[in-house]
């Protein structure tokens, strides 16, 4: 059954996913056991995947309504750093435990704070009898009382995971390069998702020149203001981190997909002052993308 859910999600929103996995080091001492032993239960990717969604259904269909997680489990994923640093000892630098000489590195789902997160955002966008229709003011009390039991047990935490429905930020392709690494994921003549990853080095010196070149070139471009954020969100990761785009299923309606290098053409026109280059780039991430956020709106 799970296996099917995982393949299928029919009548799910696109989801894509932009995660930070960091050495084990990078995480409070008191949470490293705990964290480890969670990555070491996931038997796969799949099977996070899966176990993710199946606990997301869960909540929408259980008595009384609240749609919140409780944080009893929180599932980790892992993944490995190809090119970090092992000393002799089979141990990276920093102390962080390896597999098969290359180090280890995770991402907690942290549902209970991004649940909270999303709820504020919906409730800010929607506002009056359906907010309270759709997550009632009681509810969502009871859920500020899990966070801030997180909050108050693990301190200032840093959100692994940003999430979008419907489409990928064009922000977020400035990250990539077409030649970076990726797992493109397929089953029944269908693909799942692809995932790309790189260092957070380097996703951070090409976020930083994007962010250059706009506030020069097209400082009033609401993309400038979303560029920005990533920055500052990126920053709080350990130097040694992994940044991965989960394209979820959505892969399966865009790839093979050029959207970095359009990201990348665009802004560099834009720097060069050449605006029929940079429509043409826009163009073609608009063809791309605004029929798959159409969907949203479709019945």
């Amino acid at each position: 059954m799970t296996g099917n859910l995982y393949r299928g999600q029919a009548g799910l929103p696109f989801s894509s996913t932009l995660r930070v996995y960091e050495p084990l080091d990078a995480f409070p001492e008191d949470q490293r056991a705990a964290i480890k032993s969670a990555g070491e239960r996931a038997v796969s990717r799949a099977a996070v995947e899966n176990a993710e969604l199946l606990a997301s259904l869960g909540r929408i269909t259980r008595a009384g309504g609240d749609p919140f997680p409780t944080g009893r489990t929180d599932l980790v994923r892992v993944t490995r750093a190809p090119g970090v640093p092992v000393e002799e000892n089979g141990k990276e630098g920093s102390g962080e435990e390896t597999a098969d000489g290359v180090a280890l590195l995770y991402c907690p789902s942290q549902l209970v704070l991004r649940a909270g997160l999303a709820a504020n955002a919906l409730i800010e966008g929607i506002h009056g009898p359906l907010a309270e229709l759709l997550i009632p003011e009681e509810q969502r009390d009871r859920h500020q009382e899990r966070i801030d039991l997180v909050n108050a047990r693990d301190g200032i935490t840093r959100v692994h995971t940003r999430a979008s429905t419907w489409g990928i930020p064009f922000s977020w392709f400035s990250l990539f390069l077409e030649s970076d690494p990726q797992d493109v994921v397929e089953a029944g003549g269908r693909i799942l998702t692809v995932r790309v990853w790189t260092p957070i080095s380097d996703a951070l010196d090409r976020v930083r020149y994007a962010v250059a070149n706009l506030a020069l070139a097209a400082p009033d471009l609401d993309m400038l203001d979303d560029l920005t954020q990533l920055t500052e969100w990126l920053e709080l990761f350990h130097a040694d981190s992994m940044v991965e785009l989960d394209y979820g299923a959505v892969a399966d309606k865009v790839y093979p997909d050029d959207s970095p290098m359009d990201v990348r053409l665009g802004i560099e026109c834009l720097a060069e002052g050449d605006m029929t280059g940079a429509a043409a780039a826009y163009r073609r991430l608009a063809s791309r993308w605004i029929p798959i956020r159409q969907l949203a709106r479709a019945s």
